[in-house]
This record gives C-alpha cells, structure tokens and sequence, in this order.
C-alpha cells in the first residue's frame, strides 16, 4: 500500500515537472518590456486562451509520437523544410513539434553560412549528407532555399547561381521524392507589421537579443526585395511532388497548432504495437557497499 501511495506521488511529481517545463518554453514568448507587452495584446486581442492552447498541443503532440514511432518502424524516411522571414515562427514550431520525440529519429539540420570550401562545391552537395537514412525524419531550419531567399536579396548570389538553382531544384527534390524520401515545405508568412513588432520584442527583451543579427535587421530595409524573392520561389519551384505550403504565422500559437496539425494530415500513419515493457527486479548484492565519494564530486546544492 505504501509503496502504491509513493508511486502515485511520484508520477503526480513528474507530471507536474512536464507541465513546467511546458511553462518554462512559454514564458520565452512572454518574458517582454511591460509597454511591448500591452502593445502585442492590443494587436493581437483574439490570442488563443493559454488552456486551449495547451489542450491541442499536448494531443498533437501524442500523435506525433505514433508518426515518430511509425517512420522508424516503417522506414520511413521524410525532408520537412521550413522557410520564411526573420522571426516568422520557424524555430518555434520546429520546438514544439521535436519537444518529445527521439533526436535520433527526428533531428533539425540548421546549418551555418557556406564556408569557402563549401562555396566552390556543387550547390547541393552540403545538404546531401543531412538528408534522411530509412527510419529518420529530418527537418531543415532554412534550407537550399536560402539561395532564392537571403542570398539573393542579400547579394551573396549572382543572377546566373540564382537561374541555375531555379532550373536545378525541381530535378534535384524529384530526384529525392524517387528515391523514396517524402519532401514537405512549409513558409511561415507575417505582415510587415508584425515583423516589425517582433523584433521590437527582441530589441527590448535581453533573453531574445541573441536572435537579432545584423542580416536580420537588414530584411526589414529589404522587405520588398524579400517579397519578390519568396514570389519567384513559389512561381518556380512549387512541383506536385514538393508542393509549398503556406502557414499563417501572426499569431504564434494557431500558426504552430495549424502547422503540426497539417503535417500529421500528410501522412498515411497508424499506431504501432509496442512489446509491453516490465521493470525487472533489481539484483542486491549482500556484500556490496557502497563506496563513500568525496564532498567535491558534487555540485552545490544551491537550490
């Protein structure tokens, strides 16, 4: 009875520790300056309530578990990129949807700029060694879609490298798609203004100012270029067997509900059986004794 009573308190613990861990991800949204703070909620007056919120991601999130489980079991093996502006909501939902899945399974490639090696190889080639093996899902945080994107806008790619990927990535992702690997490219779209807020937010809160870099702040004096850029990309690159899709980015939470949601539709999954698992007793041993560890082996138990 005892040890009944001790085990539901301790399963009481942990679900307690999952909740604050999900609080401590949404408190990264909402740690602002008080005056950015009232400005974002009178822009946005229709938030999602914190419990609907919290409602939907935790069921989602069961289901990405059963997809997780099928694409490992099955063999699966799945490219998901993300692309759009600075602080659209990438890394966002890319969190939620990773949050408790096997990184071994689905792991995030976000690679750094191309260094001069990189640069004189074909375009492709450094993206080649992340894609997925049978069983792995991979997701891109940027992509090789950062050639129609920000090297474009920015001129670190010439007119020519910008016309020979738009002639190469339709080949390049059929090539993909036969060979067995399931290509889904999402865009997360903001308003001009919602950027702008945005990073008003990141200006004003010291936990967020490490995402700000100097290419961020020059896609806001680029937003038009930006615009036509993303305007090609669609034009040329949306092929039935990778189509694009569009997630509505402005409010953060419906954009990453809506997009985790849109995600689990693409997939014909179903929940795998799983031998059911037994702790097995532990073996004491009367002779053992455990050794006495010296006092500076241990971290300060400061809290």
């Amino acid at each position: 009875m005892s040890f009944d009573k001790d085990a539901q308190d301790w399963l009481e613990a942990e679900l307690a520790d999952t909740l604050d861990e999900e609080w401590e991800i949404e408190l990264e949204d909402s740690i602002l300056s008080r005056e950015i703070k009232k400005i974002y909620q009178k822009e946005h007056p229709d938030m999602l309530e914190r419990a609907v919120y919290f409602r939907e991601l935790l069921r989602l999130q069961a289901e990405l578990i059963k997809l997780h489980d099928w694409v490992e079991q099955t063999g699966q093996k799945v490219v998901v990129l993300f692309e759009g502006r600075d602080s659209a909501g990438k890394g966002g939902v890319i969190k939620r949807i990773t949050q408790r899945l096997n990184p071994r399974v689905v792991r995030v490639v976000a690679l750094p700029a191309p260094s001069n090696r990189e640069k004189s190889q074909w375009y492709f080639q450094r993206y080649v060694p992340h894609l997925p093996a049978a069983g792995e899902m991979v997701l891109f945080d940027r992509s090789w879609y950062n050639r129609s994107g920000v090297e474009r806008v920015m001129g670190f790619a010439d007119e020519d490298q910008v016309e020979q990927f738009f002639q190469d990535v339709p080949d390049f992702e059929r090539m993909l798609v036969r060979s067995g690997i399931k290509v889904i490219k999402y865009w997360f779209s903001i308003t001009d203004e919602e950027q702008q807020m945005r990073f008003l937010m990141r200006i004003h809160d010291p936990m967020k100012q490490w995402k700000l870099s100097p290419m961020d702040l020059q896609s806001r004096i680029r937003w038009e270029d930006y615009t036509k850029a993303k305007e090609d990309t669609f034009a040329r690159t949306n092929i039935p067997e990778a189509p694009w899709y569009i997630v509505e980015g402005n409010d953060k939470k419906r954009a990453r509900l809506n997009c985790i949601d849109h995600l689990l539709s693409q997939f014909d999954y179903y929940e795998m059986p799983h031998e059911e698992v037994h702790l097995p007793e532990r073996v004491y041993n009367k002779t053992y004794e455990r050794a006495v560890l010296p006092p500076e082996l241990y971290v300060p138990s400061k809290y």
